[in-house]
Order: C-alpha cells, then sequence, then structure tokens
C-alpha cells in the first residue's frame, strides 16, 4: 500500500499492459527503501504486474481486496480442514503468496485511478488485521485436529497471534500518532547501508512466514523454522515497542494530542 501517487492520465485504462507497469514501477522507485526484503524486492513487483492487469480490467481496488482475502483466507481454512503434507504444504503457500501479492496490488490500483478513499483503506487494514491472527490461530487448530505435533508446541502459534496482532496494532497506531504529531516516519540508513534493515527485519516479513509453508510436508523442519520466525518477530515487537515509546514520548510532543483535540 505504499508508494507515490500515479497521476492518471486520460486513456490510460488503454495503454499497453506493460506501459502501466511502467508507471508503477517509476512510482515505487523509491518507495519504501526500509521495507523487508520479500515485500520489498518481490512481492512488491509481483503486485505491480497485478496491479496493471487489475487496473486495465476496470477492477476496483476494493475489488482487488476482495481477490486477496479469497485467496488468503481459502489457505488459512486449508490448514484447519487438512492434515499436515507436502502437498498441504504448497497448497497453502501458493495461495498466501497469491494473496499477499493482490494485497499489495489493490494498492497500486487505487494510486492509478487517481487515489484511493478512507472506506478502501479500512478495508484493506481490517483483511490484514484478521489474517494476521487467524493464520497461527488455523495453524494450531490443523495441528491438533489431526494430532501432529506434541501439544505444547501448540504454545507457538498461540504466541504468534497475540505478538502478530499487538505488532500490527501497534505499527498503525505510530504511523497515526505520527502523523498527528507532525513526526516523519522512520527510514533506513542513506547510502550504502539503504540494504541492510530490509534483510535484518526478514524473520518478520509476512512473505516469508508465507514460503515457509512449503517446509509443512516434513513437519519437524517446518516447526524449526515457524518458531525461529515467532522469536525473531517477538525480538522486533520488543525493540518497536520500545523505539516507538520513546519517539512519542519524546518533549517534542508533549501536549500535541491535548492540542489536536482542542482545535
Amino acid at each position: 500500500m505504499t508508494g507515490t501517487r500515479v497521476q492518471p492520465r486520460a486513456g490510460a485504462r488503454q495503454a499497453s499492459y506493460w506501459g502501466v507497469v511502467g508507471q508503477l514501477a517509476a512510482a515505487q522507485k523509491n518507495a519504501a527503501r526500509s521495507a523487508p526484503a520479500y515485500s520489498r524486492f518481490i512481492n512488491r513487483k509481483l503486485g505491480r504486474l497485478l496491479a496493471a492487469w487489475a487496473y486495465r480490467a476496470g477492477l476496483t481496488p476494493n475489488a482487488v481486496t476482495g481477490i486477496s482475502a479469497l485467496f488468503t483466507f481459502s489457505g488459512i481454512a486449508a490448514l484447519m480442514l487438512f492434515p499436515p503434507s507436502a502437498g498441504l504444504g504448497v497448497a497453502v503457500s501458493l495461495a498466501l503468496v497469491i494473496g499477499y501479492a493482490f494485497d499489495s496490488a489493490d494498492g497500486q490500483v487505487a494510486r492509478l485511478r487517481g487515489g484511493g478513499s478512507p472506506a478502501g483503506e479500512w478495508l484493506d487494514h481490517v483483511v490484514d488485521a484478521t489474517k494476521v491472527s487467524t493464520l497461527p490461530i488455523a495453524l494450531a487448530v490443523g495441528l491438533f485436529r489431526f494430532q501432529s505435533t506434541d501439544t505444547a508446541w501448540l504454545l507457538v502459534p498461540l504466541g504468534s497471534a497475540v505478538v502478530s496482532a499487538v505488532l500490527f496494532f501497534g505499527m498503525i497506531l505510530t504511523e497515526q500518532l505520527r502523523r498527528q504529531s507532525g513526526l516523519a516516519a522512520s527510514s533506513a540508513a542513506p547510502g550504502g547501508r539503504s540494504w541492510l534493515r530490509p534483510l535484518l527485519v526478514l524473520p518478520m516479513d509476512y512473505g516469508v512466514l508465507c514460503l515457509s509453508f512449503l517446509l509443512l510436508g516434513m513437519l519437524p523442519v517446518f516447526l524449526t523454522v515457524y518458531t525461529l520466525i515467532f522469536a525473531g518477530t517477538t525480538a522486533f515487537l520488543f525493540a518497536a515497542l520500545i523505539k516507538w515509546y520513546r519517539e512519542l514520548a519524546g518533549p517534542r510532543n508533549a501536549g500535541t494530542l491535548g492540542r489536536a483535540a482542542g482545535r
């Protein structure tokens, strides 16, 4: 959902597919350089290809969000309905990857159409909030139903549901409070180190989580990788909470919310 707004032009929808892709690529060249590596280098490009198709097909951003939700929640439901296997892992991973790509595409379609709407942003965030919590819960339910692992391990996906919900809420709320207090969003270090943060935050990259389900047929390996992702995401959450609180508690922000409320 990040990037520079694309200015629509007359007859833009009649432009060639690759012409629309080129418009999006130019607009996103310097956008969100601190995004996690998979999201920045792979998912954004996949979303760009899907956005160009959706735009030329006349789909609205909300329709693209709906397609994203259909793929994502189909994969999540499959985790509860079928026992763990290599085939299930491939199907779930593919559904989540496609859903994530369409999640990137909806914002790009909105920009091609001249900008999004509050309702569209609300819908996108609600779908995202739902998926980050239901995915680990569905995994726990499936493993419990089919007695695939020791019940003690189920604490990992259940803990992941809590961590994912808090992280998502914290990111959204911090962004809103930054805007309200006039703070600029943090970014990666300039120059040659701009590639470092996207790699450091890979454990919390939703795309990496999607790909991890390819290992579902080798359950001990999958459980190990999933636990490492959970541990990395938890560590990132604690570090981010401290950073966000200190940023918002700075002297510059004293009384900001009160002044804004009194306008």
